[in-house]
């Protein structure tokens, strides 16, 4: 107990060390860190200068994870992510040398702007944790953790991500425009580069790696499973959504619902978890239908929440 306790302690240090650099986000900061607790990736749908580079390091340096950043245009190759051979003319044999998703933490920065081949490489590691290069098979770092960007406006340029490539995404989120009081603090910050730069680990990546294994034991009682399915597929039969959650939905659903309740410091799952991690794991995976087009998503989303009777509260319930 004391042991989980002190991951716990060291949970809780990493995220306040976090939002000590990205400032007036700290619901955004620990659905992120949940995500990682949950070993899963995260989709930002957001417009540039937000922070997501800096909130990218922050959570690597704070959780003591390499960190690696790709820049997707056009003309950037499968090849680059999964790694490649050059000849030695010295050993007179090919070397390998790894791609960049050979870390902890990969910032997909604007995934959307790539081609559909090198997508198709990013997913294969999102899903698999390996790559395969020139006919050989290599895992990568464990954890691997992706987070992701897109730019909600201006699709010039810009590849559509298939519905295949989203669902792998735990979640999405957009992190938004920092409120007044928030921004003025950083105006007035002075140095606020050396604190990320002097930013130490508060958790080491095998600390994490533990953590991942003991949200996996949280307990789910049967009524919390069936209200957890009842959630996702309510979006299959709303009127407003033409495709709704799939079952990899479901099974994010309760990963998350689990890295909540243990953040919380319990053992067992609540409606509550449930319900605060809807939105993040639906969001990015149900589309409207042309007839309600104008509908908001998050309206939509609300609105099936609260039409799901939640099971009776308890710790075994």
């Amino acid at each position: 107990m004391s042991e989980q306790k002190d991951l716990k302690s060291g949970c809780l240090a990493a995220l306040d060390a976090v939002n000590k650099i990205i400032i007036g986000k700290e619901d955004k900061t620990r659905e992120i860190l949940l995500a990682f607790l949950a070993d899963g990736h995260i989709m930002l749908e957001d417009i540039p200068g937000v922070g997501k580079t800096t909130l990218a390091v922050a959570f690597s340096k704070a959780l003591g994870l390499e960190c690696r950043r790709v820049q997707f245009t056009p003309d950037v190759m499968p090849s680059d992510l999964t790694g490649f051979s050059v000849f030695d003319p010295k050993d007179r044999n090919f070397v390998y040398h790894p791609g960049s998703v050979f870390c902890n933490l990969l910032l997909a920065d604007e995934i959307n702007r790539t081609s559909p081949k090198t997508q198709s490489a990013l997913l294969e590691v999102m899903e698999e944790r390996r790559v395969t290069a020139e006919g050989v098979t290599r895992s990568v770092p464990e954890p691997f953790l992706v987070i992701a960007t897109q730019n909600p406006f201006g699709s010039a340029g810009t590849q559509y991500l298939p519905d295949s490539q989203i669902d792998r995404f735990m979640i999405s989120m957009t992190i938004g425009y920092p409120d007044y009081k928030s921004e003025l603090k950083m105006a007035m910050e002075d140095g606020s580069a050396d604190k990320l730069k002097n930013l130490g680990p508060s958790l080491s990546r095998d600390e994490l790696l533990n953590i991942q294994k003991e949200v996996q034991k949280v307990y789910i009682s049967g009524k919390m499973y069936e209200y957890i399915l009842n959630l996702v597929t309510a979006t299959r039969d709303h009127r407003a959504i033409k495709h709704g959650a799939g079952p990899r939905a479901t099974l994010a659903l309760v990963k998350m619902s689990r890295a909540a309740a243990w953040l919380d410091g319990r053992d067992f799952v609540t409606p509550a978890d449930t319900l605060a991690q809807f939105p993040y794991v639906v969001r990015h995976r149900i589309r409207l239908s042309a007839a309600e087009s104008g509908a908001e998503k998050d309206d939509v989303i609300g609105e099936i929440a609260a039409s799901i009777k939640k099971p009776p509260m308890g710790a075994r319930v």
